[in-house]
Protein backbone atom coordinates (compact mmCIF):
# COMPACT_ATOMS: atom_id res chain seq x y z
CA UNK A 1 0.00 0.00 0.00
CA UNK A 2 3.31 2.98 0.55
CA UNK A 3 3.68 1.86 -3.02
CA UNK A 4 0.19 3.11 -4.30
CA UNK A 5 0.37 6.15 -1.70
CA UNK A 6 3.98 6.95 -2.66
CA UNK A 7 3.28 6.43 -6.73
CA UNK A 8 -0.06 8.60 -6.84
CA UNK A 9 1.31 11.41 -4.54
CA UNK A 10 4.04 11.66 -6.90
CA UNK A 11 1.99 11.62 -9.96
CA UNK A 12 -0.11 13.34 -8.48
CA UNK A 13 2.39 16.36 -7.49
CA UNK A 14 4.29 16.42 -11.30
CA UNK A 15 1.57 15.92 -13.44
CA UNK A 16 0.18 18.47 -15.90
CA UNK A 17 -1.36 18.47 -18.86
CA UNK A 18 -5.05 17.37 -18.59
CA UNK A 19 -5.06 14.64 -21.16
CA UNK A 20 -1.44 14.05 -21.10
CA UNK A 21 -1.67 13.04 -17.27
CA UNK A 22 -3.18 9.64 -19.37
CA UNK A 23 0.71 9.20 -20.79
CA UNK A 24 1.99 9.91 -17.45
CA UNK A 25 0.36 7.16 -15.89
CA UNK A 26 0.94 4.73 -19.06
CA UNK A 27 4.42 5.62 -18.98
CA UNK A 28 5.06 5.17 -15.28
CA UNK A 29 2.68 2.86 -13.81
CA UNK A 30 1.72 0.76 -17.20
CA UNK A 31 5.38 0.44 -18.43
CA UNK A 32 7.83 0.89 -15.73
CA UNK A 33 6.14 -0.55 -13.34
CA UNK A 34 3.63 -3.28 -15.19
CA UNK A 35 1.47 -3.48 -12.23
CA UNK A 36 -1.31 -4.61 -15.37
CA UNK A 37 -0.60 -5.52 -18.94
CA UNK A 38 -1.61 -2.84 -22.40
CA UNK A 39 -4.53 -4.49 -22.79
CA UNK A 40 -6.18 -3.94 -19.20
CA UNK A 41 -4.59 -0.20 -18.72
CA UNK A 42 -6.76 0.12 -21.91
CA UNK A 43 -9.75 -1.31 -20.16
CA UNK A 44 -9.18 1.33 -17.30
CA UNK A 45 -9.33 3.95 -19.69
CA UNK A 46 -12.34 2.83 -21.81
CA UNK A 47 -13.91 2.64 -18.03
CA UNK A 48 -12.45 6.42 -17.15
CA UNK A 49 -13.96 7.84 -20.74
CA UNK A 50 -17.54 5.77 -20.13
CA UNK A 51 -17.88 6.99 -16.50
CA UNK A 52 -18.75 11.06 -15.71
CA UNK A 53 -16.49 13.12 -14.11
CA UNK A 54 -12.82 13.65 -14.38
CA UNK A 55 -10.86 10.93 -15.99
CA UNK A 56 -7.67 11.13 -14.73
CA UNK A 57 -8.85 10.70 -11.23
CA UNK A 58 -10.88 7.98 -12.32
CA UNK A 59 -8.23 6.01 -13.92
CA UNK A 60 -5.96 6.68 -10.90
CA UNK A 61 -8.47 4.71 -8.91
CA UNK A 62 -8.42 2.02 -11.69
CA UNK A 63 -4.86 1.63 -11.55
CA UNK A 64 -4.95 1.26 -7.51
CA UNK A 65 -7.21 -1.33 -7.73
CA UNK A 66 -5.54 -3.58 -9.86
CA UNK A 67 -2.44 -3.24 -8.11
CA UNK A 68 -4.14 -3.76 -4.28
CA UNK A 69 -8.00 -3.71 -4.26
CA UNK A 70 -10.49 -1.73 -3.14
CA UNK A 71 -8.27 0.21 -0.73
CA UNK A 72 -5.80 0.40 -3.46
CA UNK A 73 -8.33 2.33 -5.71
CA UNK A 74 -9.21 4.57 -2.47
CA UNK A 75 -5.40 5.53 -1.60
CA UNK A 76 -4.52 5.81 -4.83
CA UNK A 77 -7.49 8.33 -5.74
CA UNK A 78 -7.03 10.66 -2.85
CA UNK A 79 -3.10 10.68 -3.18
CA UNK A 80 -3.67 11.75 -6.51
CA UNK A 81 -5.68 14.94 -6.07
CA UNK A 82 -4.58 16.16 -2.61
CA UNK A 83 -1.04 17.58 -4.24
CA UNK A 84 -3.43 19.12 -6.37
CA UNK A 85 -5.81 20.74 -3.98
CA UNK A 86 -2.93 22.17 -1.80
CA UNK A 87 -1.02 23.57 -4.62
CA UNK A 88 -4.22 25.74 -5.87
CA UNK A 89 -5.06 26.27 -2.42
CA UNK A 90 -1.98 27.87 -2.06
CA UNK A 91 -1.71 30.00 -5.87
CA UNK A 92 -5.50 30.92 -4.58
CA UNK A 93 -4.21 32.21 -1.23
CA UNK A 94 -1.21 33.60 -3.13
CA UNK A 95 -4.07 35.54 -5.49
CA UNK A 96 -6.04 37.26 -3.94
CA UNK A 97 -2.75 38.41 -1.72
CA UNK A 98 -0.94 39.61 -4.42
CA UNK A 99 -2.76 39.67 -7.25
CA UNK A 100 -0.68 37.44 -9.41
CA UNK A 101 1.62 34.33 -10.27
CA UNK A 102 3.07 35.45 -13.14
CA UNK A 103 6.63 34.45 -12.87
CA UNK A 104 5.65 30.75 -12.40
CA UNK A 105 4.28 30.78 -15.87
CA UNK A 106 7.78 30.65 -17.84
CA UNK A 107 7.54 27.18 -16.24
CA UNK A 108 4.76 26.15 -18.93
CA UNK A 109 7.30 26.91 -21.81
CA UNK A 110 9.09 24.00 -21.37
CA UNK A 111 6.77 21.52 -19.56
CA UNK A 112 3.74 21.89 -22.22
CA UNK A 113 5.74 20.27 -24.94
CA UNK A 114 7.48 17.80 -22.46
CA UNK A 115 4.27 16.85 -21.17
CA UNK A 116 2.76 16.30 -25.37
CA UNK A 117 5.94 14.03 -26.02
CA UNK A 118 5.30 11.46 -23.29
CA UNK A 119 1.26 12.09 -23.99
CA UNK A 120 2.37 10.84 -27.67
CA UNK A 121 4.67 7.81 -26.45
CA UNK A 122 1.78 6.36 -24.24
CA UNK A 123 -1.06 6.96 -27.61
CA UNK A 124 1.58 5.02 -29.34
CA UNK A 125 2.20 2.11 -27.03
CA UNK A 126 -1.49 1.87 -26.55
CA UNK A 127 -2.10 2.01 -30.29
CA UNK A 128 0.37 -0.95 -31.05
CA UNK A 129 -1.35 -3.41 -28.25
CA UNK A 130 -5.16 -1.94 -29.38
CA UNK A 131 -4.67 -2.19 -33.35
CA UNK A 132 -3.15 -5.31 -34.69
CA UNK A 133 -5.22 -5.75 -38.01
CA UNK A 134 -7.79 -4.33 -40.45
CA UNK A 135 -10.54 -4.48 -38.07
CA UNK A 136 -9.43 -2.40 -35.06
CA UNK A 137 -8.02 0.35 -37.82
CA UNK A 138 -11.07 0.36 -38.98
CA UNK A 139 -12.52 1.42 -35.76
CA UNK A 140 -10.13 3.58 -34.52
CA UNK A 141 -10.63 5.59 -37.61
CA UNK A 142 -14.56 5.85 -37.93
CA UNK A 143 -13.88 6.90 -34.22
CA UNK A 144 -11.77 9.43 -34.62
CA UNK A 145 -13.64 10.52 -37.45
CA UNK A 146 -17.07 11.09 -35.48
CA UNK A 147 -15.10 13.10 -32.53
CA UNK A 148 -14.78 15.63 -35.47
CA UNK A 149 -18.31 16.72 -34.66
CA UNK A 150 -18.87 19.10 -31.49
CA UNK A 151 -21.98 17.31 -30.94
CA UNK A 152 -20.75 13.99 -30.76
CA UNK A 153 -19.18 13.12 -27.25
CA UNK A 154 -17.00 10.51 -26.13
CA UNK A 155 -19.54 8.52 -24.39
CA UNK A 156 -21.50 7.96 -27.71
CA UNK A 157 -18.45 7.11 -29.48
CA UNK A 158 -17.06 4.59 -27.38
CA UNK A 159 -20.85 2.73 -26.71
CA UNK A 160 -21.54 2.94 -30.47
CA UNK A 161 -18.16 0.97 -31.16
CA UNK A 162 -18.86 -1.01 -28.39
CA UNK A 163 -22.64 -2.06 -29.73
CA UNK A 164 -21.57 -2.34 -33.28
CA UNK A 165 -18.07 -4.75 -32.08
CA UNK A 166 -21.23 -6.97 -30.50
CA UNK A 167 -23.65 -6.46 -33.20
CA UNK A 168 -20.40 -8.09 -35.31
CA UNK A 169 -18.80 -10.48 -33.09
CA UNK A 170 -20.92 -11.68 -30.78
CA UNK A 171 -25.02 -11.39 -31.73
CA UNK A 172 -26.08 -9.00 -34.51
CA UNK A 173 -29.71 -8.68 -33.27
CA UNK A 174 -28.70 -8.00 -29.95
CA UNK A 175 -25.92 -5.66 -31.36
CA UNK A 176 -28.39 -3.78 -33.13
CA UNK A 177 -30.73 -2.96 -30.51
CA UNK A 178 -27.72 -1.50 -28.78
CA UNK A 179 -26.82 0.83 -30.99
CA UNK A 180 -30.37 2.00 -31.24
CA UNK A 181 -30.11 2.03 -27.24
CA UNK A 182 -27.34 4.33 -26.91
CA UNK A 183 -27.96 6.61 -29.91
CA UNK A 184 -31.41 7.23 -27.52
CA UNK A 185 -29.46 7.16 -24.40
CA UNK A 186 -26.80 9.84 -25.71
CA UNK A 187 -30.34 12.43 -25.87
CA UNK A 188 -30.95 11.66 -22.79
CA UNK A 189 -27.27 12.58 -21.21
CA UNK A 190 -27.20 16.04 -23.09
CA UNK A 191 -30.52 16.51 -21.16
CA UNK A 192 -29.64 15.66 -18.06
CA UNK A 193 -27.23 18.42 -16.61
CA UNK A 194 -30.16 20.52 -18.08
CA UNK A 195 -32.37 18.47 -15.49
CA UNK A 196 -30.14 18.39 -12.94
CA UNK A 197 -29.39 21.79 -12.80
CA UNK A 198 -32.34 23.65 -11.37
CA UNK A 199 -32.33 21.78 -7.96
CA UNK A 200 -28.99 23.71 -7.20
CA UNK A 201 -30.08 27.58 -8.20
CA UNK A 202 -32.94 27.05 -6.13
CA UNK A 203 -30.50 26.08 -3.23
CA UNK A 204 -28.76 29.69 -2.17
CA UNK A 205 -25.66 30.46 -2.01
CA UNK A 206 -23.79 28.56 1.00
CA UNK A 207 -22.32 25.95 1.25
CA UNK A 208 -24.95 23.69 0.86
CA UNK A 209 -25.12 25.42 -2.72
CA UNK A 210 -21.63 24.92 -3.20
CA UNK A 211 -21.80 21.39 -2.56
CA UNK A 212 -24.63 20.06 -4.24
CA UNK A 213 -23.61 22.43 -7.40
CA UNK A 214 -20.38 20.41 -7.38
CA UNK A 215 -21.41 16.81 -6.97
CA UNK A 216 -23.88 17.60 -9.82
CA UNK A 217 -21.24 18.47 -11.63
CA UNK A 218 -18.82 15.32 -10.99
CA UNK A 219 -22.25 13.55 -11.31
CA UNK A 220 -23.69 14.71 -14.35
CA UNK A 221 -20.73 15.84 -16.52
CA UNK A 222 -19.26 13.45 -19.37
CA UNK A 223 -16.39 13.83 -21.24
CA UNK A 224 -13.28 14.24 -18.64
CA UNK A 225 -12.00 17.75 -17.13
CA UNK A 226 -12.25 19.98 -19.83
CA UNK A 227 -16.14 19.90 -20.71
CA UNK A 228 -16.27 19.87 -16.85
CA UNK A 229 -14.42 23.49 -16.73
CA UNK A 230 -16.83 24.54 -19.67
CA UNK A 231 -20.00 23.73 -17.17
CA UNK A 232 -18.71 24.98 -14.58
CA UNK A 233 -18.06 28.48 -15.92
CA UNK A 234 -21.46 28.32 -17.51
CA UNK A 235 -22.95 28.32 -13.99
CA UNK A 236 -20.27 30.15 -11.48
CA UNK A 237 -20.02 32.88 -13.65
CA UNK A 238 -23.37 33.80 -15.55
CA UNK A 239 -25.94 31.72 -13.15
CA UNK A 240 -25.04 31.93 -9.31
CA UNK A 241 -22.11 35.09 -10.01
CA UNK A 242 -19.65 33.39 -7.42
CA UNK A 243 -16.60 35.08 -9.88
CA UNK A 244 -16.57 37.39 -12.52
CA UNK A 245 -15.64 36.37 -15.96
CA UNK A 246 -12.31 37.89 -15.40
CA UNK A 247 -11.89 35.90 -12.10
CA UNK A 248 -12.68 32.75 -13.99
CA UNK A 249 -10.17 33.33 -16.60
CA UNK A 250 -7.79 33.94 -13.35
CA UNK A 251 -8.62 30.98 -11.81
CA UNK A 252 -7.99 29.03 -15.44
CA UNK A 253 -4.36 30.35 -15.21
CA UNK A 254 -3.94 29.08 -11.75
CA UNK A 255 -5.02 26.07 -13.23
CA UNK A 256 -1.88 25.76 -15.91
CA UNK A 257 0.41 25.89 -12.66
CA UNK A 258 -1.95 23.16 -10.55
CA UNK A 259 -0.61 19.72 -11.40
CA UNK A 260 -3.31 16.71 -11.45
CA UNK A 261 -7.08 16.90 -12.61
CA UNK A 262 -7.86 20.26 -14.10
CA UNK A 263 -11.12 20.53 -12.55
CA UNK A 264 -9.27 21.34 -9.29
CA UNK A 265 -10.47 24.87 -10.43
CA UNK A 266 -13.23 23.69 -8.32
CA UNK A 267 -10.99 24.57 -5.07
CA UNK A 268 -10.54 28.17 -6.85
CA UNK A 269 -14.55 28.53 -6.77
CA UNK A 270 -14.73 27.42 -3.53
CA UNK A 271 -12.71 29.92 -2.07
CA UNK A 272 -13.80 32.63 -3.55
CA UNK A 273 -17.58 31.28 -1.88
CA UNK A 274 -16.82 30.58 1.45
CA UNK A 275 -13.21 30.80 1.89
CA UNK A 276 -10.56 27.82 2.97
CA UNK A 277 -13.73 25.90 3.90
CA UNK A 278 -15.22 26.32 0.40
CA UNK A 279 -12.62 24.72 -0.96
CA UNK A 280 -11.96 21.84 0.47
CA UNK A 281 -15.45 21.09 -0.32
CA UNK A 282 -16.30 22.31 -3.46
CA UNK A 283 -12.81 19.69 -4.08
CA UNK A 284 -14.54 17.15 -2.55
CA UNK A 285 -17.72 17.02 -4.09
CA UNK A 286 -16.66 17.28 -7.18
CA UNK A 287 -14.83 14.20 -6.62
CA UNK A 288 -16.98 12.36 -4.69
CA UNK A 289 -19.26 10.85 -7.32
CA UNK A 290 -15.99 9.80 -9.42
CA UNK A 291 -15.33 7.70 -6.35
CA UNK A 292 -18.52 5.86 -5.80
CA UNK A 293 -18.85 4.71 -9.54
CA UNK A 294 -15.61 3.69 -10.12
CA UNK A 295 -15.74 1.66 -6.44
CA UNK A 296 -19.50 0.53 -7.75
CA UNK A 297 -18.53 -0.50 -11.30
CA UNK A 298 -14.61 -1.66 -11.06
CA UNK A 299 -15.74 -5.24 -9.36
CA UNK A 300 -18.44 -5.23 -11.86
CA UNK A 301 -15.72 -5.40 -14.82
CA UNK A 302 -14.16 -7.46 -12.80
CA UNK A 303 -16.42 -10.28 -12.44
CA UNK A 304 -17.81 -10.15 -16.22
CA UNK A 305 -14.97 -9.42 -18.25
CA UNK A 306 -14.80 -12.75 -19.22
CA UNK A 307 -18.30 -12.63 -20.64
CA UNK A 308 -18.34 -13.02 -24.65
CA UNK A 309 -20.37 -10.11 -24.40
CA UNK A 310 -17.34 -7.71 -23.27
CA UNK A 311 -15.00 -9.27 -25.20
CA UNK A 312 -16.69 -8.81 -28.60
CA UNK A 313 -17.19 -5.09 -27.01
CA UNK A 314 -14.15 -4.69 -26.27
CA UNK A 315 -12.55 -5.42 -29.61
CA UNK A 316 -14.37 -2.12 -30.87
CA UNK A 317 -14.22 -0.15 -27.72
CA UNK A 318 -10.42 -0.41 -27.28
CA UNK A 319 -9.31 1.09 -30.65
CA UNK A 320 -11.87 3.76 -30.19
CA UNK A 321 -10.27 5.09 -26.71
CA UNK A 322 -7.18 5.09 -29.05
CA UNK A 323 -8.82 7.29 -31.76
CA UNK A 324 -10.11 9.20 -28.82
CA UNK A 325 -7.10 10.10 -26.58
CA UNK A 326 -4.79 10.40 -30.10
CA UNK A 327 -7.42 13.21 -31.00
CA UNK A 328 -6.98 14.70 -27.74
CA UNK A 329 -3.16 14.41 -28.40
CA UNK A 330 -4.33 16.89 -31.76
CA UNK A 331 -5.61 18.96 -29.97
CA UNK A 332 -3.21 19.96 -27.57
CA UNK A 333 -0.72 20.50 -30.51
CA UNK A 334 -1.30 24.28 -31.09
CA UNK A 335 -1.26 25.10 -27.63
CA UNK A 336 1.61 23.21 -26.66
CA UNK A 337 3.90 23.62 -30.05
CA UNK A 338 3.46 27.07 -31.10
CA UNK A 339 6.94 27.76 -32.37
CA UNK A 340 9.80 26.29 -33.25
CA UNK A 341 12.04 25.49 -29.77
CA UNK A 342 8.64 23.99 -28.52
CA UNK A 343 8.16 21.96 -30.97
CA UNK A 344 11.60 20.47 -31.02
CA UNK A 345 11.41 19.83 -27.29
CA UNK A 346 8.95 17.68 -27.87
CA UNK A 347 10.55 15.68 -30.32
CA UNK A 348 13.32 15.31 -28.00
CA UNK A 349 10.69 14.03 -25.80
CA UNK A 350 9.96 11.88 -27.84
CA UNK A 351 12.94 10.16 -28.77
CA UNK A 352 14.72 10.16 -25.34
CA UNK A 353 11.59 7.94 -24.17
CA UNK A 354 11.56 5.78 -27.06
CA UNK A 355 16.05 5.36 -26.36
CA UNK A 356 15.98 5.12 -22.57
CA UNK A 357 13.88 4.35 -19.80
CA UNK A 358 13.68 7.56 -18.20
CA UNK A 359 11.21 8.72 -15.46
CA UNK A 360 8.65 10.77 -16.71
CA UNK A 361 8.88 13.38 -13.21
CA UNK A 362 12.27 13.96 -14.18
CA UNK A 363 11.34 14.52 -18.07
CA UNK A 364 8.67 17.03 -16.40
CA UNK A 365 10.64 18.50 -14.11
CA UNK A 366 13.29 18.97 -16.74
CA UNK A 367 11.02 20.91 -19.09
CA UNK A 368 9.91 23.45 -15.93
CA UNK A 369 13.48 24.20 -15.44
CA UNK A 370 14.18 24.95 -18.84
CA UNK A 371 10.82 27.03 -19.37
CA UNK A 372 12.14 28.84 -15.81
CA UNK A 373 15.65 29.51 -17.61
CA UNK A 374 14.35 31.08 -20.93
CA UNK A 375 12.29 33.22 -19.02
CA UNK A 376 9.53 33.30 -21.33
Amino acid sequence: MNEVATTFLTLGAVSYGGAGILGMMQAEIQQKRGWLSKERFLEGLALSNLLPGPTAAQLAMFLGYARAGWMGALVAGVCFVVPGFVVMLTLTLLYTTFAAVSTLRGAFYGLAPVVLGIFAIAVYRLGRAAIKDAGPLAFAVASAMAMAFPQVGIVTVLLVAGSIAIMLYASRAWGAVLVAATLALARLLALTSGVAMPLALDSGTGLGALALFFVIVGAFTFGGGLAMLGFIEQHAVTSFHWLTAQQFLDGLALGQLTPGPVVMLAAFVGYHVAAITGAVVAAAAVFLPSFALVLLTIPILQRTRQHPWLQAALRGVNPAVIAVIAVALLKMVPVAMPDLPRGALAVVTVLVMLRWSISPPLLIFAGAVLGLALGR
